[in-house]
């Protein structure tokens, strides 16, 4: 009986630690952004500017999901005229689909972390299978907030006439680059 509880209070605490753990993203610090040729004379590059969602990560067991919602009302070119042109029905037409959303299939790892996730992206009513690509994942007690966080980068490519979003390829270039930059602060 009293190697039972031994074993019992050893493994609480794997247990323990081996639970999922829920973050919610900072809307402060995370920041799509996509970057796209133009005319073939320079990459531009804008961000959108409130983002919401969860990620949940199990390191232990090795899984995960990650569900984000970009505000596409919040799309920031640095200029006011061209915010409102992309947001007409040629591009993102935010009138009818205010939201971006990715939601994860699968979150892969490399031993205790993440590297890649693949899910449903879905834009202008559109969704599409794509994997994001975590190019750095970071894990720590936030200084200022005392509770567990976390932060990535992350990269994807798409092609915007799969989202019906085309008009003036080939000049302005189908394939966009996304990136996100996002910090989570564990519930």
């Amino acid at each position: 009986m009293k190697k039972f509880a031994i074993l019992a209070a050893l493994a609480f605490p794997i247990a323990a630690f081996a639970a999922p753990e829920t973050f919610n993203i900072d809307p402060n610090h995370t920041a799509p952004r996509f970057e796209y040729s133009h005319f073939g004379y320079s990459n531009q590059m804008h961000r959108f500017d409130k983002t919401s969602g969860q990620i949940i990560l199990d390191r232990a067991a090795h899984t995960g999901s990650v569900d984000v919602t970009i505000d596409a009302k919040s799309v920031n070119t640095g200029l006011a005229l061209f915010n409102g042109h992309i947001q007409g029905p040629d591009y993102f037409d935010t009138a009818q689909f205010p939201t971006i959303s990715f939601k994860s299939t699968q979150v892969k790892f490399d031993g205790d972390t993440p590297v890649a996730v693949d899910g449903n992206l879905t834009i202008k009513g559109v969704t599409k299978p794509v994997t994001l690509k975590v190019t750095s994942f970071h894990s720590m007690p936030h200084p200022m907030a005392k509770r567990d966080a976390i932060g990535a980068n992350a990269v994807a490519k798409i092609k915007r006439s799969e989202f019906n979003m085309g008009k003036n390829t080939p000049y302005v270039s189908d394939d966009v680059t996304l990136t996100i930059a996002v910090e989570a602060i564990k519930q």
